[in-house]
């Protein structure tokens, strides 16, 4: 389950792209959010996936990194009405059901994609 860029504009979600789904809290796995999520590979019925947002966490990045979280920025795009920058949180790789995304929202472009891949790596295994 190598992540491995291959969007495809036709509906369907693949690694590369922005899609919406529900993720869980951290805090409390029986209640979540729909946001948006970068698909990295897809590992039988489940996609591996990391959560965007466009809060900025560049000016409390010390504050976010004490806690144990950590960011990426990856510019705009679709998946976001107001094409505010996004971020991409490194150290929470999610599984989520095929079933449960939706609405493709965009694709990152290929170096992007390469160089969050290159830096999750660093927190969670990506096979």
């Amino acid at each position: 389950m190598e992540p491995t860029y291959a969007p495809e504009v036709d509906g369907e979600p693949d690694p590369g792209e922005v899609v919406w789904g529900w993720v869980p809290y951290e805090e409390d796995a029986s209640q979540g959010k729909d946001r948006p999520v970068l698909l990295l590979a897809k590992d039988g019925d489940e996609w591996l996936a990391l959560q965007l947002t466009s809060k900025d966490h560049d000016r409390d990045q010390a504050q976010e990194a004490e806690v144990g979280r950590f960011w990426m920025d990856v510019g705009t795009g679709d998946w976001d009405r107001e094409h505010r920058p996004s971020e991409v949180r490194l150290n929470r790789l999610l599984r989520l059901p095929d079933a449960d995304l939706r609405r493709e929202g965009a694709a990152l472009d290929k170096a992007t994609f390469d160089a969050v891949v290159a830096a999750a790596r660093q927190y969670v295994d990506l096979g």
